[in-house]
């Protein structure tokens, strides 16, 4: 009998393009010539900040899927 592969497939592909996405998006802030470093900077935080909550919620979805919990609306 086959075994079943965890579904990490989903939820680690969808990471990595929206990561992809959010540092696509802090290279062009800090492309941007007429506008001062600080602001660059802090346009590039922003990004930084969303792409460590993509991790941090990829990393709960995973233990989610090794728990034997698959399926969230299971619990409503």
């Amino acid at each position: 009998m086959k075994k079943k592969a965890p579904g990490y497939a989903g939820a680690v592909i969808t990471a990595v393009c929206l990561l992809l996405y959010e540092i696509g998006l802090a290279a062009v802030f800090l492309m941007l010539p007429p506008v001062s470093l600080w602001i660059r900077i802090l346009f590039c935080l922003i990004p930084a900040v969303i792409s460590a909550l993509i991790i941090y919620v990829l990393v709960q979805r995973i233990r989610e899927i090794r728990s034997g919990e698959s399926d969230d609306l299971d619990q409503y």
